[in-house]
């Protein structure tokens, strides 16, 4: 089975070789883009399971990146990393199309945990089959069946 990939944009070098090495040694394959710009041809060229997104970057800010990726109909999940913690750049993350944020300082652990969880929210792992007069309808996969056939 192939690594899931990861895309860090991040421009403070020592974060980004910090969150380089954790996200390798948890097993996962890892590019790191310097600045929204460059990340925004990363999620162009390869199909990313996750992106960890910093807000406040070069050329391109996170906001910005975010919003691209999502009208470019590029749904991968996208983690928020910042130092701005206020809940008004919370929300506007979130609003731009983020999946969580998380500000900076974090427990490595935490940002462990909480990609994971986009990661099974992405590959349906908690998804729900909901059922009503023998249909079923399975929203991770939206598909439809009926009792007398198979998924």
């Amino acid at each position: 089975m192939s690594k899931l990939k990861v895309l860090v944009v991040e421009d403070e070098v020592a974060m980004a070789e910090s969150l380089r090495t954790g996200l390798t040694e948890a097993g996962f394959a890892v590019d790191v883009a310097a600045d929204g710009e460059e990340g925004l041809w990363y999620a162009g060229e390869v199909d990313y399971d996750a992106i960890v997104l910093d807000l406040m970057l070069p050329k391109v800010n996170g906001f910005v990146v975010c919003r691209t990726l999502r009208e470019r109909e590029d749904w991968t999940p996208i983690l928020m990393l910042t130092a701005k913690d206020g809940h008004l750049d919370e929300a506007e993350g979130l609003d731009t199309g983020a999946d969580d944020y998380l500000t900076k300082p974090f427990h490595e652990a935490e940002l462990m945990a909480r990609l994971k969880a986009l990661l099974r929210r992405r590959s349906g792992q908690l998804s729900q089959v909901i059922t009503l007069n023998g249909v079923s309808l399975d929203e991770a996969s939206q598909r439809v069946c009926s009792e007398e056939s198979a998924w």
